[in-house]
């Protein structure tokens, strides 16, 4: 099953050094039922498009509680056995948690299939959204529209040998 990790750059240079992706249960996106109803598709691709683009929500959130971290969303798509992400029944239908899951435990690192990662151009949209969550969150339509600005940037595809460079590890 593939999953979606939302991490921060920070929190992907302490993956790239630990060799794993979380340390227990961690929260991760994927195709889940409700994410087929909320996105009426059947289109496999679609769909998991769909799951990377909550996970990017989700990264977002990690970035505005770590004011140190850049302001770059980081998304590692990972390969986990069947069973090992679950989504919960009870938040189904919640909103907030369409294609949510929980992996059971730390995933190795060398099973991601790559990582997604904003582009220097979107360092001001992503600050600027970070800067208003709370307010969109509040219902908040303005501060709403800044955030779907951070949201317009499609995450740049790289792959996990190119970690070491992503964080700034490389040569």
């Amino acid at each position: 099953m593939r999953v979606y990790v939302p991490l921060t750059l920070s929190g992907l240079a302490e993956a790239y050094k630990t060799g794993e992706l979380g340390s227990g249960p961690f929260v991760a996106y994927a195709v889940t039922p409700a994410l087929r109803e909320w996105y009426l598709s059947d289109d496999i691709e679609e769909l998991e498009y769909a799951a990377l683009n909550r996970a990017a929500l989700a990264s977002l959130r990690l970035v505005a509680l770590d004011p140190g971290a850049p302001r770059r969303r980081v998304v590692v798509a990972v390969d986990v056995p069947d069973g090992a992400a679950v989504a919960d029944p009870d938040r189904g239908l919640d909103q907030s948690a369409l294609g949510e899951v929980r992996v059971g435990g730390a995933v190795a690192l060398a099973k991601a299939a790559a990582v997604h990662l904003d582009s220097d151009e979107a360092e001001a949209d992503v600050t600027a959204a970070v800067d208003v969550l709370g307010a969109a969150d509040r219902g908040d339509d303005d501060a709403q529209f800044v955030v779907d600005g951070a949201e317009d940037h499609v995450l740049l595809w790289f792959a996990t040998q190119e970690i070491p460079n992503l964080v700034g590890l490389g040569d």
